[in-house]
């Protein structure tokens, strides 16, 4: 306990060292700060995520027994995962400084970080809801996290797939908002090329649809938890 925050940075810190050693032996080239800005990123969402599942059951005594606005739950735990991030984000940039990348627009980060929280949100409270009422939804997040993962530009560069397909394919790709959301942070952090615009306006214009529903879907389905629980 007392390492405190430097625990939340020991799954990304592995996951870096398994990711370079594993792409390293197979031959496939990696830019390491590619890496680690990906991972960081994306274990802002996975954290998100595996604690947003008992936003709502984790709290059913509070849940039941007093009258607030249960909307708190989710909003505080993804505000707390918000606070690691930027935590861990401070111990990015310092690497990014060591390593001599060459920083893009910085004014764009905060926007960027909007967007991705945006979506943190809305997921932590589609994903809370429905482990209330179907309590299985532990085991089929984690065969979407891992799927999803691979299907977002984590540990890879997102020019490859633009570069090696069809514009129908690309709209598909950027139509995940981790896509688009990944992608900023590098042309930010670490001057990458941006792709077109609108395919990064499609990625976060979902984002924020994703919000705009799980914020429905939670208020609808709020009155229901207390007979669930």
């Amino acid at each position: 306990s007392s390492l405190g925050f430097f625990w939340s940075l020991l799954s990304p810190l592995v996951l870096i060292v398994i990711y370079s050693v594993f792409l390293g032996l197979i031959r496939i080239p990696i830019h390491l700060p590619t890496l680690v800005t990906g991972i960081i990123v994306w274990q802002f969402l996975a954290m998100c995520l595996g604690d947003s599942l008992y936003s709502i059951v984790g709290n059913a005594n509070l849940v039941t027994k007093a009258a607030f606005p249960r909307l708190i739950l989710p909003v505080a735990m993804v505000g707390a995962n918000a606070v690691n991030f930027l935590l861990s984000f401070v111990v990015l940039m310092v690497y990014l400084a060591i390593a001599d990348t060459s920083f893009g627009a910085l004014a764009l980060l905060p926007a960027v970080m909007l967007t991705q929280t945006a979506l943190c949100l809305g997921m932590a409270l589609l994903v809370g809801s429905a482990n209330v009422f179907f309590r299985d939804a532990e085991h089929i997040l984690s065969v979407a996290m891992l799927a999803w993962f691979f299907l977002s530009p984590v540990i890879y560069e997102p020019q490859r797939v633009i570069d090696n397909f069809p514009t129908w394919v690309n709209a598909a790709f950027f139509s995940n908002p981790m896509t688009g959301i990944l992608t900023a942070y590098r042309s930010v952090l670490l001057s990458q090329p941006l792709p077109a615009l609108w395919l990064i306006g499609l990625s976060f214009g979902v984002a924020w649809l994703v919000l705009f529903l799980g914020l429905a879907v939670f208020r609808a389905v709020e009155p229901r938890f207390g007979d669930e629980l």
